[in-house]
């Protein structure tokens, strides 16, 4: 994205990066995180000693983000694009618009490597190249679409002085070798054609998943997915997700993250196969 050496921080995966964000900016006085989301960030913001705020996306509204709802004095938003459990991405210049002086703007990008709109053009909502937009820090993570998310390898990109104030609260040594051998891997021009055609397929499977679904009438997909995993509102997704596994299928719940409850289950997108099987299943345990 044409970031130097000093806007770019090397951590052990993306989730270190929140645990640092959280630990260095100890004189934050009013942080808020957009839910449902990944809830690493609010954990590491409660660890360090924060009093975190919720704002929280409406289901009815496809989970649509209004910046207009973050309160105006929050001097740290954290947001994922695309968002997980959801699946929603949203348009680059709606989360830039939570972006102003005095505010650091946390936005989490962990799964951008999996988007790609209509046209085939990866990444299309990514803030990762943007420069004028004040206190941004955009956190990647390069073991999503490898599967390596046992090395812990991510990084930040940021204002040279804030990812400072990062490096400063980080431990010695926080990337091993083989992490650092792999980023180096996913960042050749072969990895990032090969991991944007993945993504071009992805979306082919995705939508595939998304047509299979439309046949089971109790199953609501939330909003329009755009990465890797599809959010379903089920009555009583609670316990149709024990009966998957009783059969052998693993869902991920909703009801641990903010926002959701037990009516919700993320499902993993999948070759058109499995998820053949998968939804045959799913409508069976449904009927059950």
């Amino acid at each position: 994205a044409g970031q130097g050496p000093a806007e770019v921080l090397l951590t052990a995966g993306a989730a270190e990066g929140f645990v640092l964000l959280a630990r260095a900016l100890s004189g934050v006085r009013r942080p808020v995180v957009v839910h449902p989301q990944f809830t690493e960030p609010e954990a590491a913001l409660h660890a360090a000693g924060h009093r975190v705020e919720r704002v929280l996306l409406d289901p009815r509204d496809g989970f649509r983000l209004h910046p207009d709802r973050v309160p105006a004095d929050a001097d740290l938003v954290v947001v994922g694009n695309p968002t997980n459990p959801t699946s929603v991405l949203h348009p680059a210049e709606t989360v830039a618009a939570l972006a102003r002086p005095g505010r650091v703007l946390v936005v989490d990008e962990a799964f951008a490597d999996t988007t790609v709109d209509a046209a085939g053009t990866a990444e299309p909502e990514t803030l990762a190249h943007r420069r004028d937009l004040p206190g941004l820090v955009v956190v990647r993570s390069l073991t999503k679409t490898w599967g390596l998310a046992g090395l812990r390898i991510g990084y930040l990109l940021g204002p040279a002085g804030l990812l400072d104030r990062l490096a400063a609260a980080q431990p010695l040594w926080a990337v091993s070798t083989p992490a650092l051998v792999a980023a180096t891997a996913c960042a050749t021009r072969t990895a990032v054609a090969t991991e944007r055609e993945i993504a071009r397929r992805l979306a082919a499977d995705r939508a595939h998943l998304v047509h299979r679904l439309a046949d089971l009438p109790r199953v609501r997909v939330a909003a329009p997915p755009a990465s890797a995993f599809v959010l379903l509102e089920i009555p009583g997704a609670d316990r149709v997700r024990l009966a998957l596994r009783e059969r052998g299928w693993a869902v991920r719940r909703g009801d641990t993250f903010p926002g959701l409850g037990p009516d919700w289950i993320r499902v993993a997108v999948r070759d058109p196969a499995t998820t053949d099987n998968f939804v045959s299943v799913l409508a069976e345990t449904m009927e059950a």
